[in-house]
């Protein structure tokens, strides 16, 4: 008998926006964004994570990130702009992953802090390495991202659940 491989979780925070006079949803990637969104697929791409589905949020500074970074990938996912993603607090988040269907094995979600941080951290029960440290060190900037393993249903999300394995920021 064969041991089923984890599921993977990876929440990535959108790169750096831009401050016009836009409304916040509305507000674009700054020019250093436009610079780390497809550094961030890249890093991904390196970590051999093949994804079943992305969540993105509905806001455009999420949107141009993931348009970015996924073209990085070897395979692109099929991807579902999700409105509560965007101002979500950390149940909402939760409650969107107990959402998800049990053939997806691997899923990328995109949106913004402090939610994402909050999620990556409340998932957290165990951790490899100074994955943990490294990320509460530098307060999830944008652009970064978290890998997060789990066994079980998505129903099964919640606090404590997963291992954080891998941690990643740009200019850090």
């Amino acid at each position: 008998m064969s041991v089923e491989e984890p599921r993977k979780i990876v929440l990535l925070r959108h790169a750096k926006a831009d401050w016009g006079q836009e409304a916040d949803h509305e507000r674009p990637l700054a020019e250093r964004g436009r610079q780390d969104a497809p550094v961030a697929g890249r890093k991904l791409a390196d970590a051999g994570i093949t994804f079943d589905l992305a969540l993105c949020s509905t806001a455009a500074r999420t949107r141009e990130t993931w348009k970015l970074a996924v073209h990085e990938l070897a395979e692109r996912p099929r991807t579902v702009y999700e409105e509560r993603v965007y101002e979500a607090s950390l149940g909402e988040l939760i409650a969107l992953l107990n959402e998800t269907p049990d053939d997806v094995r691997n899923l990328v979600l995109i949106g913004h802090n402090p939610g994402i941080h909050a999620l990556a951290d409340a998932l957290a029960g165990e951790t490899e390495g100074e994955c943990l440290p490294g990320m509460n060190r530098t307060g999830f900037p944008t652009a970064a991202f978290a890998v997060l393993t789990f066994e079980g249903s998505w129903k099964s999300v919640e606090h404590g659940v997963a291992k954080l394995v891998d941690f990643w920021a740009p200019h850090s």
